[in-house]
């Protein structure tokens, strides 16, 4: 099974110098979570969801962008892709053969691989992770936060009653952002530290105003942007039946619920890949 055989060949692409702007419309539009950075048609970098939340006043592609992504070719089996994802922990791999950028491959297509195939391990204990979830009333901007500092693309939403209520990933957040746009003023003194207001103290005050373009989550509550049909997995689901749900749902990850329909785990995409790693050790 090999890379060519399950890449996506109709690439959206941006080039330096680029907008920002077209970058997340781009990732509004179409739900993907990556773009390649051409320059002068060769591939220099990846910008992610990732990067536009975490440098959210940067815009400049060639300081969004992660420079000199890792690539694989189109020969490489699935196996040898899904073993750089998880060593270099990247979502996507640039598919390129003499310096071309043929496609990309990304962890979506890895699970529908997955999906294709008959592994029935069961998923508890190797391929969860522990997490944690948040109440449904903690605003947009806090949750975008959170995101960041712990690294997780996807959380779960609870209620007051520690009922599951829904899900909330980057893409969720990505979709109910905008660009503002604000005037910064900065003041810079002369004279001395002391509080005397004399002609000398202001006339040596100069104002510099400066212009900040952000980009912003709206301050209502998690609730209003979660995804509420949320779909789970008991604790021995196995491995091709989680990544055919994954694909049919089109999502990143499934809560793993105990017989008490309690959440207990998450599943993520990334994680689940790495039973191709074992299949072909």
């Amino acid at each position: 099974m090999s890379v060519k055989a399950f890449m996506t060949s109709d690439v959206v692409s941006v080039e330096i110098p680029g907008n920002r702007d077209d970058v997340l419309k781009i990732l509004k539009r179409t739900g993907i979570s990556g773009v390649p950075v051409l320059k002068e048609g060769k591939l220099v970098g990846i910008i992610t969801r990732k990067d536009l939340l975490r440098k959210a006043e940067e815009t400049q592609l060639g300081l969004l962008m992660t420079p000199d992504p890792v690539t694989i070719g189109p020969d490489a089996t699935i196996q040898e892709a899904a073993t750089m994802m998880v060593r270099h922990s990247v979502r996507r791999l640039p598919v390129v053969e003499d310096g071309a950028l043929l496609g990309l491959l990304s962890v979506a297509d890895l699970i529908a691989a997955l999906a294709q195939m008959k592994i029935r391990d069961e998923i508890k204990g190797i391929y969860t992770s522990q997490t944690f979830a948040i109440w449904e009333e903690t605003p947009l901007p806090l949750v975008g936060r959170i995101m960041e500092i712990s690294g997780f693309e996807a959380i779960p939403i609870l209620d007051a009653e520690s009922t599951l209520q829904g899900i909330i990933s980057e893409r969720d957040l990505i979709r109910h952002s905008s660009i503002e746009d604000m005037v910064e003023v900065s003041d810079f003194s002369n004279g001395t530290d002391d509080d005397e207001w004399t002609w000398e103290s202001i006339r040596d005050m100069h104002t510099i105003s400066y212009g900040i373009s952000k980009i912003q989550l709206p301050n209502r509550p998690v609730r209003t942007a979660m995804v509420k049909n949320v779909i789970s997995v008991p604790m021995n689901a196995e491995v091709s039946e989680c990544a055919l749900k994954m694909k049919r749902a089109r999502v990143d990850q499934l809560p793993v619920v105990n017989g008490d329909k309690k959440l207990v785990a998450m599943l993520f995409d990334r994680d689940l890949i790495r039973a191709l790693c074992r299949d072909s050790s």
